[in-house]
C-alpha cells in the first residue's frame, strides 16, 4: 500500500486567521496518525502564514509515524531541518512569496546546492526527496545527487485528469518508472484528491508515499478526519 501523509499546512490557516489555537494543530496531527495515515506533512514559509516553525518544533516530539518537511532551503530552513531532523526534508523550489509550490527544480542548473545539501542531511539520517517535474533528463540529474526520493509535482496531472486520464498519466508513469530504474523512490504531491487519486494509484502501484492537503482537509469538512482519511486510504490500496 502506497503511504498516505497528510499535509496540515491548511489548518494552521484557519487558526491563524482568528489567533489563539481553535483548530489545535498538534491534536489534528496526532489524530491524523490515530485515524490511520502514515505520516505528516508541514510547509513552512518564510511569513508563517500557516505553519509555524515553533508548531514544528512542538509536533515533532508527538509523531509516530513519519515528519515530513518540505521547503525552499533557505539558511532558516536548512537549520530547523537539522535541529529538528525529522524523517524526511523535501526540498522545493518555491519563491518565499509562493501562493503555492507550482514547479519542480531544475536540476541540472542546481546540482551542486542540491548534492550538498542531500549530503549535509544525509549526515543526520535524514531522507531526502527532490521536488520535480516530469521530465527524464531532470530526474537523472535528481540521481546523480544521491537523493532518496523524488517527489512528483502532480498539478498538471490533476489539472488534465478530466480531459482525459490515460493522457494525462503518462508521463508520471514514465517518470515514475525512470526514477525507479535509477535507484531512487518515488513521491508524489499537488492536487490529489479522491477524483483522482485511485487511478494515478492504481497505474504507479510503487509509488511510496503520496502528500495530502488540501483537498483532503476541504473534504474532512464534509466527511470528518476520520473518515476522509479513510476515504484516501482505500484511493491507495492496491486492487
Amino acid at each position: 500500500m502506497i503511504n498516505l501523509s497528510v499535509n496540515i499546512n491548511k489548518v494552521a490557516t484557519i487558526r491563524n486567521s482568528r489567533g489563539g489555537n481553535i483548530p489545535d494543530v498538534k491534536k489534528v496531527a496526532q489524530d491524523c496518525e490515530s485515524f490511520g495515515a502514515q505520516g505528516i506533512t508541514v510547509h513552512p514559509r518564510p511569513d508563517e502564514r500557516h505553519i509555524r516553525y515553533s508548531d514544528i518544533y512542538n509536533i515533532k516530539p508527538i509523531i509516530r509515524t513519519e515528519l515530513n518537511i518540505e521547503g525552499y532551503p533557505c539558511p532558516e530552513f536548512i537549520d530547523l531541518i537539522m535541529k529538528v531532523k525529522p524523517t524526511q526534508v523535501t526540498l522545493v523550489p518555491d519563491a518565499p512569496d509562493a501562493l503555492t509550490s507550482n514547479q519542480g527544480w531544475n536540476v541540472e542548473a542546481n546540482l551542486n546546492k542540491l548534492t550538498e545539501l542531500v549530503e549535509l542531511f544525509a549526515s543526520k539520517s535524514i531522507r531526502t526527496s527532490i521536488f520535480v517535474e516530469t521530465d527524464l533528463n531532470n530526474i537523472k540529474f535528481a540521481a546523480k545527487t544521491g537523493t532518496d526520493r523524488i517527489e512528483l509535482y502532480t498539478g498538471p496531472y490533476a489539472e488534465n485528469y478530466g480531459k482525459g486520464k490515460e493522457e494525462a498519466i503518462r508521463p508520471f508513469i514514465d517518470a515514475a518508472r525512470c526514477a525507479k530504474e535509477l535507484g531512487m523512490g518515488v513521491n508524489a504531491g499537488h492536487d490529489l484528491s479522491l477524483v483522482n487519486l485511485e487511478y494515478f494509484a492504481s497505474e504507479i502501484p510503487w509509488i511510496d508515499e503520496v502528500s495530502i492537503g488540501h483537498a483532503l482537509i476541504s473534504d474532512a469538512l464534509y466527511y470528518g478526519l476520520e473518515k476522509t482519511i479513510a476515504l484516501y486510504k482505500e484511493c491507495l490500496k492496491q486492487k
